[in-house]
């Protein structure tokens, strides 16, 4: 009898409960999958602080925390845009004949608080593609530091997220984005090749020809601060990029691996490559040279990671370095200020990559693009078509645009630094602090 009353009692207690709890099991995530986009997520924002080492190591000491800055603003004012409207400008729907996108569902990321995707919470990839939108401005400030208005920055990040890297994301990695259906299987790029460092770089190069030249350049030797806090930041970034591209595949499985294998062994070569020429070329390996290598080949290995097999990730990675090495030799010659190289690295190492993964794709990959096209037959040459587009179009875009938006920039804010705030340093004169806590030696 105490059994019966008892199994009453549980049925009408369970009678309660919210419909929710039995609703989520009709959705199941996918925990091992979850857990790896979770731990990919914090990988990218990694990257972020990695970025701020990386850069405040190579300005002088009177800019080091002003550059730092930089990135690390990017987290909260891009963090916050991106929650607002990016993601729905990103990922929803394409509007304006496909220009960009928006679901009203994403605004404020109101409409996901119950959507799972692939058993993956949709807050989980809104979160892991934020973070691709908080470093790819910032990787810009590497040609602007040491002669940039702060507001005038932050104006500027704010304006190139919402008018360029929003559109470029859609039309390359939304489900109906143009470029993503662009061909028999669309324009490969697993992490941002194109969305991010040709995109990045060739804006770089636009905002340092509209700046100018720093103070004293070329003339005068503008040294590192501290190359221990770049080589710190080299390593970080090297370990986050792993969630930058394994990560990209959205899933725990055969893909991820492969992604994660290749960005090693990119970045490998492009390191050793870059000291065997530096002891071919000055007979000494420099730490700056070494982080200069890794940075090359993980760019390179960024587009392709998830279509090369090994011996195309090792061509690459050393193609890459070899590449951005005489890159950085051109701006010496022509004499334009991409103060920390985001232009010669990100620009041209990604860009080679974009285009040369065409010729090392695995022939499981081709295969299935022959059976997507509309003539069963896709070749290398039908790819390098694809990447080709997808190139000239984002170099046009985000080159034009950039430099529209520094005019507007320029007019509202001020862009450029005043010369005596910029003789004094910025570390100073905008945020009235001092990186080491001593008097700069290098006001000149």
């Amino acid at each position: 009898m105490n059994r019966r009353l008892n199994g009453w009692i549980s049925i009408f207690l369970m009678s309660f409960l919210p419909t929710a709890a039995f609703a989520a099991d009709a959705v199941p995530v996918d925990t091992g999958t979850t857990s790896w986009m979770l731990i990919s997520t914090a990988l990218v924002l990694l990257m972020v602080p990695g970025l701020a080492m990386f850069y405040g190591g190579l300005v002088r000491t009177k800019n080091v925390l002003s550059t730092m800055m930089h990135s690390f603003v990017a987290m909260a004012i891009i963090g916050v845009l991106w929650v607002i409207l990016g993601y729905s400008l990103t990922f929803g729907k394409s509007i304006f004949g496909g220009f960009v996108g928006w679901d009203w569902s994403y605004f404020f990321l109101n409409g996901i608080d119950d959507a799972i995707e692939n058993g993956i919470p949709l807050y989980i990839i809104a979160m892991f593609q934020g973070k691709f939108a908080i470093i790819t401005p910032a990787l810009i400030s590497g040609a602007l530091a040491e002669r940039v208005y702060f507001k005038g920055y932050c104006l500027f990040i704010s304006l190139w997220f919402l008018f360029i890297y929003s559109p470029l994301c859609h039309w390359i990695w939304a489900p109906d984005g143009w470029l993503f259906k662009f061909g028999a299987v669309g324009v490969i790029d697993l992490a941002g090749g194109l969305v991010i460092h040709v995109s990045a770089g060739t804006s770089a190069l636009v905002v340092a020809l509209f700046l100018g030249k720093r103070k004293g350049f070329p003339e005068k030797p503008m040294l590192p601060n501290n190359l221990v806090m770049t080589m710190m930041g080299a390593g970080l970034l090297w370990v986050g990029w792993f969630g930058f591209n394994a990560g990209s595949t959205v899933q725990s499985g055969l893909n991820t691996a492969r992604a994660l294998t290749m960005t090693q062994i990119s970045a490998a070569s492009g390191a050793l490559c870059w000291l065997a020429i530096e002891a071919f070329v000055h007979k000494k390996a420099t730490s700056l040279g070494f982080v200069s290598g890794i940075l090359a080949g993980l760019v390179a290995i960024t587009p392709a990671a998830g279509v090369v097999k090994p011996v195309g990730a090792m061509v690459l990675g050393t193609l890459s370095s070899i590449l951005c090495y005489y890159a950085l030799q051109l701006k010496m010659k022509f004499k334009y200020d991409d103060s920390l190289d985001c232009f010669g690295i990100h620009g041209v190492g990604s860009g080679m990559g974009v285009i040369l993964l065409s010729f090392f794709i695995r022939d499981s990959w081709m295969a299935d693009a022959a059976k997507a096209s509309a003539t069963g037959k896709w070749t290398v040459f039908d790819q390098l078509g694809v990447q080709c587009v997808g190139m000239i179009v984002t170099i046009l875009f985000s080159g034009i645009l950039t430099y529209v938006i520094c005019h507007v920039v320029d007019k509202i804010t001020g862009f450029r630094i005043d010369e005596e705030s910029e003789v004094m340093g910025l570390d100073y004169s905008l945020h009235g602090e001092n990186g080491y806590g001593m008097v700069n030696s290098d006001l000149v």
